[in-house]
């Protein structure tokens, strides 16, 4: 199973005083705020505390746990990528769980109705269109309008030591994209969460909002996420190419969903390139319908890539698309016709530069004015040294 998969290829220690303990483990810090109230969660399989679920920790300390809210891939992260998750409940707490990716994104009046708390505890990976903070902002959206206070558990962000990528043009808001963030933002949840209340992004009305930050990590931690964080997202090396990588979703090309390396190989069958890889697609439990079902890929291996050379670049890396849209030969069917390119990358512009055979740099220097001005955003609102 890969939900279960060890990060073997990039272990750190994560034991000694030096260790990072995130938000959920400082019990001590947020257990006052929950004596006595009814509390919703919004959680999913990455919310844990060392090796138990937030939700049976919580339980086993005698917190009432009122409701469960659960994002895309669902509470248990099993649900495959696209897949609407269902309602249902937690047999151990009988906590009936509200899905927030099934016919609804945003939670309604009936779905806060006696929630005294709301608390947030889900590790992200540092992307606009990675949908977790998605849902973190129609949370905190709900919290405003029916004035519950919300508590996020801070957890670190692997792609958190760099700020990368077109600004989303506002005009292109979608579930992959709800507030004017670079593709890289270099935020936390916590301070994400900050940033969306403090520049009014999710309404006039601010939401009571209590961040829980980490200890002992800076913007330049490598952190290993204890478990993956997504089906798809099965180990640190596809977690820092996702940024570079996701690009291929708004295409023809598969980047890996249906093989053992998603978001680590890059193909498909008509590609002329030189190629370095040759994989096949299958359904599997993390992509019921990947792309290019049982269709052989030829293409990019990035399987072997160095997470330290990784980690280092600090940067979205554009020549994967680049190279492969030059020797794709169909190039009027290279970008899907639903217009999903843009909503990843965000702008309209990209897809024109790719075509036209911008350099890197040229198209890169078209981020920057916009860049410039989020960094000055965010700064108000970090929380860790960068």
């Amino acid at each position: 199973m890969i939900l279960i998969g060890l990060f073997l290829d990039a272990v750190r220690a994560s034991t000694g005083k030096d260790s990072v303990q995130v938000g959920a483990e400082r019990t001590a810090t947020y257990l006052p705020f929950l004596a006595d109230k009814q509390v919703a969660l919004v959680v999913n399989h990455s919310s844990t505390v060392g090796n138990k679920h937030l939700v049976d920790t919580l339980a086993a300390m005698g917190v009432c746990i009122l409701r469960i809210f659960a994002p895309e891939h669902g509470f248990r992260g099993e649900a495959p990528d696209g897949e609407q998750v269902r309602d249902g409940t937690d047999a151990p707490t009988g906590a009936p769980i509200v899905s927030l990716y099934g016919n609804k994104r945003r939670p309604d009046e009936a779905d806060f109705a006696g929630v005294d708390v709301v608390v947030f505890d889900i590790q992200d990976v540092g992307t606009r269109f990675y949908t977790y903070i998605s849902t973190l902002f129609y949370v905190l959206e709900g919290c405003a309008e029916y004035h519950v206070p919300i508590i996020v558990l801070d957890r670190p962000n692997p792609n958190g030591h760099y700020v990368d990528g077109p600004v989303l043009d506002t005009r292109l808001r979608s579930f992959v994209g709800v507030a004017p963030l670079p593709i890289v933002h270099g935020c936390t949840v916590g301070e994400l969460a900050r940033l969306f209340v403090g520049e009014y992004w999710t309404g006039p009305i601010r939401p009571d909002l209590t961040v829980v930050p980490c200890e002992n990590y800076t913007h330049q931690t490598m952190y290993v996420p204890p478990v993956p964080p997504s089906p798809n997202l099965p180990n640190l090396r596809a977690i820092l190419h996702y940024p570079s990588l996701c690009f291929f979703e708004g295409t023809a090309a598969s980047i890996g969903r249906g093989t053992e390396w998603p978001f680590q190989v890059v193909g498909h069958p008509a590609f002329q390139g030189p190629c370095a890889t040759v994989f096949s697609p299958m359904r599997n439990a993390a992509s019921k319908y990947p792309p290019l079902e049982g269709q052989l890929c030829c293409g990019y291996d990035y399987r072997y890539t160095s997470v330290d050379s990784l980690f280092r670049q600090a940067r979205i890396d554009l020549t994967p698309l680049l190279d492969f849209y030059c020797e794709f030969p169909d190039k009027e069917n290279f970008f899907l016709k639903n217009r999903y390119f843009e909503r990843l990358s965000g702008t309209s512009s990209l897809r024109k530069q790719v075509e036209d055979g911008n350099f890197e740099s040229d198209i890169r220097a078209t981020w920057e004015a916009d860049l410039w001005a989020f960094k000055e955003i965010r700064r108000k609102y970090l929380l860790y040294p960068e």
